[in-house]
């Protein structure tokens, strides 16, 4: 049995957004609750060279509408990096899950073999849609969700895996 590549794709970053704008809910109720001012948990990091929560969220977005988009054959999304609040980053998870939704399986399904050419900065990588989405898109946004959680955790939020992992 074969998964199809949309089933590998949509769902899991509709899944884990969701769980990071409840997760954000959650944060700013704790915040409140413990009168942290919010930019104190929006400017966290777990260590001095690693981005903060904001730029976190901002980049699991990224990753999930540019797969999403690349997979799909149309052009990605621009987003400003310009949130600072809560509601900022709330709203541009809303935003990226508005546009996965405007894709369909039929456009996704049949992209293993479709070239696909990402850059950061001066660098760019092709690759095949399959190995992109298995090897590059899917670790690269995990890793700045858990992140995210992992900040969130470390200063306070009583969070688990069940809030990570989210609904599906």
């Amino acid at each position: 049995m074969t998964i199809s590549m949309y089933a590998a794709s949509v769902p899991v970053f509709k899944q884990m957004l969701g769980s990071l704008s409840d997760i954000l809910d959650k944060a700013e109720v704790h915040a409140a609750a413990k009168k942290i001012d919010p930019n104190a948990l929006l400017q966290a990091r777990l260590f001095p060279d690693m981005f903060p929560l904001t730029r976190q969220i901002q980049v699991a977005a990224d990753f999930s509408k540019g797969a999403c988009a690349r997979l799909a054959g149309v052009e990605v999304p621009k987003y400003e990096d310009n949130e600072q609040s809560f509601a900022d980053l709330k709203a541009r998870i809303a935003k990226t899950l508005a546009f996965i939704d405007t894709l369909t399986p039929a456009q996704i399904d049949g992209s293993e073999d479709r070239d696909i050419t990402t850059s950061a900065g001066a660098n760019s990588k092709t690759f095949k849609g399959q190995p992109y989405l298995v090897n590059y898109a899917l670790p690269h946004f995990f890793f700045h969700a858990t992140t995210a959680y992992a900040i969130l955790r470390h200063n306070g939020l009583e969070v688990g895996k069940k809030d990570f992992i989210g609904k599906f």
